[in-house]
């Protein structure tokens, strides 16, 4: 799965222990999912395009 799960973050000047708290995960979930070695749940999917104010597919993306 694709991400722009940094871009974000880091356009927002967000570390990742911020963006961390603000959607009730650790740092390390935060970490995983930029490496991509973690896919969301949907509960968290849902909770970081709310965080973002944008659609849950403009931050994920199936691989081409």
């Amino acid at each position: 799965m694709n991400n722009r799960l940094p871009a974000l973050r880091e356009g927002r000047g967000e570390s990742q222990a911020d963006l961390a708290a603000a959607v009730g995960v650790t740092r390390q979930t935060i970490n995983a999912l930029e490496r991509d070695r973690y896919d969301p749940s949907l509960e968290l999917a849902f909770a970081l395009a709310d965080h973002y104010d944008c659609a849950i597919e403009d931050i994920f993306s199936p691989e081409a």
